[in-house]
């Protein structure tokens, strides 16, 4: 095999960092000139300015250098016609029109939507945490903030004043510690510029950050969903008949009473609700080591013993979240609080749940059974 092959063959290696195809494949490549121990390339890019660059810069001299009898790269960036985007949206699509992935028969992606009755119960860092601990155990996870009036994710993941890679109406979501996210705060001319959409258009945008999103393989999507029973609670339903629900309270009874009805409206969509999360649950006093009931105690388990009564099956409460300032101090500061502490018992609480959820339950609907006569 000549050394133009063996190089040739080495960029097949070479994925592109954030639609995971190999440049090859994806019509990056526009050119490769072998002059005695020199490579030459000219690489075609989806867009000017595209903000993975440099590792694609990395990845392709770290591949190339190693075929036998290279010494050196020359490579030069160019930009991709309208055509050659197309193309690459075709490819990246499976050659299907604009649609909702998870919503397809064949998904194997399990999609979560985060709930919780009234706001201030820490929805959102429980998505975060949640993500971020399911990631460690080896899932691919993705974050779509659906709450699209109150969007707090991409703070709590660290990503402020990102944006997405668009190709067109295709954009790539963010990623942050190995989670991909997509924020509606993301498309907004300036971070601190209120959304004031009503009901139908809430409807419409979350079906394009669905669709237009470009997500690869997922194992897991959580949606972080506005709090209450409306227009985003109902959509999400409509849009994605197969997703779960994972109800979020905090120990006090007053705020159980109202999480207990976003479970009757996942009921009543026909969502199966996986189970209950207790927020700012107890936390061990740091001199003496007793529990300290901040917020009462008891709304995790009343929360699901009322579901499993609706439902007529048995909804656990998945976790205890301890209440500890260094939760809220990560959601400050961006950085989850299972990347920055090991032996919080927040952290063991989060990376139980994430190995709870990992564990898909059965169902026979839809199998044929085999009867035998």
């Amino acid at each position: 095999m000549s050394t133009l092959e063996l190089v040739q063959e080495a960029l097949a290696t070479v994925n592109d960092p954030e639609l995971r195809h190999p440049i090859t494949t994806l019509g990056m490549v526009e050119s490769v000139e072998l002059n005695n121990q020199e490579v030459k390339l000219t690489i075609l890019l989806t867009i000017a300015g595209c903000p993975m660059r440099d590792r694609l810069t990395n990845d392709i001299e770290s591949a190339v250098l190693k075929v036998p009898g290279v010494s050196t790269v020359d490579l030069t960036f160019g930009v991709m016609s309208e055509a050659q985007r197309n193309n690459v949206k075709t490819i990246i699509r499976g050659g299907k029109e604009k649609f909702i992935p998870f919503a397809q028969p064949d998904s194997l992606t399990r999609v979560i939507g985060v709930a919780s009755g009234k706001g201030g119960v820490g929805k959102s860092s429980v998505t975060a945490n949640l993500a971020v601990a399911a990631t460690l155990t080896g899932l691919k996870v993705g974050i779509l903030d659906a709450d699209v009036y109150g969007h707090s994710i991409p703070r709590l993941m660290g990503i402020m004043g990102k944006r997405p890679t668009a190709i067109d109406q295709t954009f790539i979501p963010v990623e942050a510690f190995g989670v991909k996210v997509v924020s509606m705060e993301m498309f907004k001319p300036e971070r601190a510029d209120p959304v004031a959409y009503r009901g139908p258009l809430l409807h419409r945008v979350l079906e394009q950050l669905l669709s237009d999103a470009y997500w690869g393989d997922l194992d897991l999507l959580l949606l972080d969903l506005p709090p209450g029973t409306g227009d985003i609670a109902i959509s999400l339903g409509q849009l994605l008949p197969a997703s779960e629900i994972l109800v979020v309270t905090t120990p006090q009874l007053a705020a159980a009473e109202v999480a207990e009805r976003a479970g009757r409206i996942a009921h009543q969509l026909k969502q199966h609700i996986i189970g209950v999360v207790e927020n700012m649950s107890d936390l061990p006093c740091p001199k003496c080591g007793e529990l300290i009931s901040l917020f009462g105690s008891g709304g995790g388990a009343l929360t699901a013993q009322r579901l499993s009564e609706l439902v007529g099956a048995d909804v656990p409460l998945l976790a205890a979240i301890p209440f500890t300032p260094a939760l809220r101090e990560g959601g400050d500061d961006g950085v989850p609080v299972v990347m920055a502490q090991d032996n919080s018992p927040a952290v063991h609480a989060f990376m139980k749940l994430a190995e709870a959820i990992k564990v898909r339950p059965r169902s026979i609907v839809g199998v044929p059974l085999k009867i035998h006569t």
